[in-house]
C-alpha cells in the first residue's frame, strides 16, 4: 500500500470551497465525496434538481474548471506532484482499479477522494474502458501509446490455448517494450501493465493465456481438471484428480462428478484404468482396439513385440490386454512372417 503525506479528504473539502453550493453539492454527489461514498449518476442527480443530464454535466464540467482556475489548487502543487510521483513509480500508466487499490482496498470514501483529486489533476489523463483495456490513467501520451501497442503485439502471438509462466510471459513482453524507458521494465510494473488488458490474464495457477480461453477463464470442474492434470505433468488416476482439485483451488470437486466431466471433454484421453492424460500430450483417442489399428494404420505391418511397445507408449495396459485385442480377426490380421496388419 502506498503512504500518502496528505489528507485527500481535508485536501478535496478545500478544492470545493471554492464552488458555488449547487456546483459544490453536484461535485459531491457524481463522485460520492458525501457521507456515504455513493456516486451518483447524470440522470439521477438531474432528477434532484429538476434539472436535465445535460445540464448536471455542465455544472460538473464548469466546477472542475473553476477549481482549477483556483488559487486553492494552485496552493496544493505539492499534493499533485506526490500523486504524479507516486504514478511514476506504478509504471506510468495504471488501471484505475490497481491505482486506487494501491491507495487502500477497504475505504471507498478515500479511493472517491484519490479518484477526484485525479480528476481535477492537470498531469493526469484518463483512458475510458473498451474491449481491448480496463478504464486505465497515465502521465504521458506517447508513453502510455508504447505500452498499449506492446499489449496488442503480445496478445496477436498467443494462440487461443497457450498457458505460459509468469516468467515467460514478461519475457515476450518485455521484447515488445524496446522504445519504453527501461526504468520502468520490472516485473510488478509489468504485471501491473498486463492487468490492464482484458484480452490477455492470469489463471488460478499463475499461468498467462488468452482471456476468453477457458483455460485461463476457468468456470467449471472440466476446466478445473484439466489445470490440474497439467500441473501434474503426467497421466493421473480420476480420484486424485478431485482431490487435486480440492488441494489447488479449495474447490469441492468429487469423484464421480470429476469422473464424468473427464469422459465428455475432448481435452482428455482415457490411458489406462481410471487414469487419464491431456490428448494435448499426443495420446491417442479409443480403446486399446482403436490404438492397435492407429499404430497399424501409421506404420504399416509390425511384429507383436513392435505393436506391444507402441501401444504401451498410449496405454498404461497389461501386455496380455494387447495380445488379446490383437486376436480380433475382425480387425487385425497375421502374416506368415509373423508381423500384423488392419484387415
Amino acid at each position: 500500500m502506498a503512504v500518502l503525506t496528505f489528507k485527500p479528504k481535508a485536501i478535496v473539502k478545500k478544492l470545493l470551497a471554492v464552488l458555488p453550493e449547487r456546483g459544490r453539492q453536484v461535485l459531491i454527489a457524481r463522485y460520492g465525496l458525501g457521507k456515504e461514498p455513493i456516486k451518483m449518476t447524470l440522470e439521477a442527480i438531474g432528477d434532484k434538481y429538476g434539472i436535465t443530464r445535460e445540464r448536471v454535466r455542465q455544472i460538473e464540467n464548469s466546477g472542475i474548471t473553476n477549481i482549477r482556475k483556483s488559487k486553492v489548487f494552485k496552493e496544493e502543487v505539492k499534493t499533485f506532484e506526490e500523486i504524479e510521483a507516486l504514478f511514476e513509480s506504478l509504471g506510468g500508466i495504471v488501471s484505475e482499479e490497481d491505482f486506487l487499490n494501491t491507495i487502500t482496498t477497504k475505504d471507498k470514501s478515500l479511493q472517491n477522494e484519490v479518484h477526484f483529486l485525479l480528476v481535477v489533476g492537470d498531469p493526469f489523463k484518463k483512458l475510458k474502458e473498451s474491449d481491448e483495456f480496463e478504464h486505465r490513467w497515465h502521465i504521458n501520451d506517447d508513453h502510455a501509446k508504447k505500452v498499449e501497442e506492446a499489449i496488442r503485439k503480445l496478445y496477436k502471438n498467443l494462440s487461443n490455448e497457450e498457458l505460459l509462466p509468469e516468467a515467460e510471459i514478461i519475457s515476450n513482453f518485455l521484447k515488445h517494450l524496446e522504445s519504453v524507458n527501461d526504468k520502468y521494465k520490472n516485473d510488478e510494473v509489468l504485471k501491473r501493465w498486463l492487468s490492464m488488458s482484458k484480452k490477455i490474464a492470469r489463471n488460478p495457477l499463475g499461468e498467462w493465456g488468452v482471456s476468453h480461453s477457458k483455460n485461463v477463464s476457468v468456470k467449471g470442474i472440466r476446466d478445473y481438471a484439466y489445470l490440474a492434470i497439467r500441473k501434474h505433468g503426467s497421466p493421473i488416476h480420476f480420484r486424485e484428480v478431485a482431490k487435486s482439485i480440492s488441494a489447488l483451488f479449495n474447490k469441492k470437486a468429487h469423484v464421480a462428478t470429476t469422473h464424468n466431466e473427464l469422459i465428455k471433454d475432448g481435452r482428455f484421453v482415457l490411458v489406462g484404468r481410471g487414469l487419464y492424460a491431456l490428448s494435448e500430450w499426443g495420446y491417442l483417442n479409443g480403446v486399446v482396439k482403436d490404438v492397435i489399428a492407429k499404430v497399424l494404420e501409421k506404420n504399416g505391418p509390425l511384429g507383436k513385440d513392435e505393436i506391444i511397445d507402441k501401444v504401451l507408449k498410449e496405454r498404461y495396459v497389461k501386455e496380455n490386454t494387447i495380445l488379446v485385442n490383437l486376436q480380433n480377426s475382425k480387425h487385425f490380421k497375421k502374416d506368415k512372417q509373423g508381423r500384423y496388419s488392419l484387415v
